[in-house]
């Protein structure tokens, strides 16, 4: 198996955290966000996650860049202590002996560059659903030769299967570039291969979009769903656990097409790379919505894109017609 060794980190590294995030979630009644520069929340759950996956990768690939989208800045002030004593009690219980030091240079070895190879990870791609108790992930992809070759897409809130609704909840998507793609229910390593939505299901068909209306363009997405034959009611989840819906058939279409408020607005690569090619090795086809490749090795931002498509393949080309 190509990155045998980069898979089982990438694994335990993401189970490991996807832990903490699940421990923080059900042990704090409200768990309290900071508002970060560009707007978006970031909490003691996205600091502990980032700082046990940087912590794991570095110790096993110490040459590798990482690029994450957290850093421990705010953390190191005089007014960050009490923060960051509890961001490093969490770490502590999958890393006895972890100083608020420690903790702190893991965090911010995720502030690395794009290089010929890197890993680039999102703690908690997800924030905003993770503190309304809905869907959040923690997702981690390896990058060589400008395309992704390991992805790693833990869904702590995401059901085991998407219509038993009260049943067991949190899912681990893997998948290795030229390999396929799979899941198992988070911490056990029972895995199962996972294909898109077929042609011979498409009265079922439905897509997959974003809950916040920020993220998108919730008006301009229905009107090429039902372009495209779906009249079903999308649905509406926070995170790359939309691209686990559409990897494992529970949806057949992602748009993430640009908000009218943001018209220019360009995607990070960590909020896409794990979930494209887990969709990618199910079977499915992602771009943006010119159809081009995403380009998630060149810089931070998705500069050359605009706009995300993910399809089963079977939709891509129509979709693809709908917005042209």
């Amino acid at each position: 198996m190509r990155y045998e060794r980069e898979r089982e980190v990438a694994i335990a590294a993401v189970t490991q955290a996807a832990a903490l995030c699940q421990a923080v979630r059900a042990e704090r009644v409200t768990v309290e966000a900071v508002e970060k520069g560009d707007k978006s929340p970031v909490t003691i759950a996205d600091l502990g996650s980032q700082a046990l996956v940087c912590r794991a990768l570095t110790a096993a690939f110490p040459r590798d860049p990482i690029v994450a989208e957290e850093d421990a800045a705010a953390l190191r002030q005089p007014e960050g202590a009490q923060r960051l004593a509890e961001v490093t009690a969490y770490v502590r219980r999958f890393c006895a002996g972890a100083t608020p030091a420690a903790v702190c240079d893991w965090i911010d070895a995720g502030r690395g560059g794009v290089a010929e190879r890197f890993w680039t990870l999102d703690p908690i791609d997800g924030t905003k659903g993770f503190l309304r108790d809905d869907q959040y992930a923690v997702a981690l992809a390896l990058i060589e030769g400008g395309a992704v070759q390991v992805a790693v897409l833990g869904c702590p809130a995401l059901p085991v299967a998407l219509e038993q609704t009260q049943g067991a909840r949190g899912v681990l998507f893997v998948a290795t570039r030229g390999e396929g793609a799979a899941m198992a229910p988070l911490g056990n390593a029972r895995w199962t291969p996972i294909h898109v939505s077929q042609e011979g299901e498409a009265a079922q068909w439905r897509f997959v979009e974003s809950v916040e209306a920020g993220h998108g363009d919730h008006e301009r997405q229905a009107a090429v769903a039902r372009a495209v034959g779906i009249s079903r009611p999308s649905l509406r989840m926070d995170s790359q656990a939309k691209y686990g819906a559409v990897a494992r058939g529970d949806a057949a279409l992602y748009l993430r097409l640009p908000s009218p408020a943001q018209p220019d607005y360009r995607e990070k690569i960590w909020d896409h790379a794990a979930g494209s090619l887990i969709v990618e090795e199910a079977g499915g086809r992602v771009t943006d919505m010119a159809g081009r490749p995403l380009d998630l090795a060149s810089a931070e931002r998705m500069e050359h894109n605009r706009g995300v498509i993910v399809s089963n393949g079977a939709l891509h080309e129509a979709v693809l017609r709908a917005l042209g």
